[in-house]
């Protein structure tokens, strides 16, 4: 199996940028599909971005495209996500995940290992 470690979460103001990092160690990092899932108070836990074993494809939902860049480096055992103009109702728990499908997937019950998260806190 993976573990996986999330870092880089903060309190920001609005319109500020973060980097987002999953390190990964145990099994072989380039043989799962990565996620990222993000959680608000009160809210359950969405779907953001994924990206594919090799990472030369990704998926992002609506709410983050132009704003959010999913990315990894398997070399390093390492998914980030870039986030840049930061909005308060970005505000939740960030989590990673690791798939073992092969296709691009936003379906949570499809990620086995997760993370245990990172606080993103974006004030206005």
């Amino acid at each position: 199996q993976v573990q996986l470690v999330e870092s880089g979460g903060g309190l920001v103001q609005a319109g500020d940028s973060l980097r987002l990092s999953c390190a990964a160690s145990g099994r072989t990092f380039g043989n799962y599909t990565m996620g990222w899932f993000r959680q608000a108070p009160g809210k359950e836990r969405v779907f953001v971005a994924a990206i594919s074993r090799s990472g030369g494809r990704t998926y992002d939902v609506d709410f983050v495209k132009g704003r959010f860049t999913i990315s990894r480096d398997n070399a390093k055992n390492t998914m980030y996500l870039q986030m840049n103009s930061l909005r308060p109702e970005d505000t939740a728990v960030y989590y990673c995940a690791a798939s073992f499908r092969t296709f691009l997937t936003k379906r949570a019950d499809e990620y086995p290992y997760w993370g245990q998260g990172t606080q993103v806190t974006v004030s206005s």
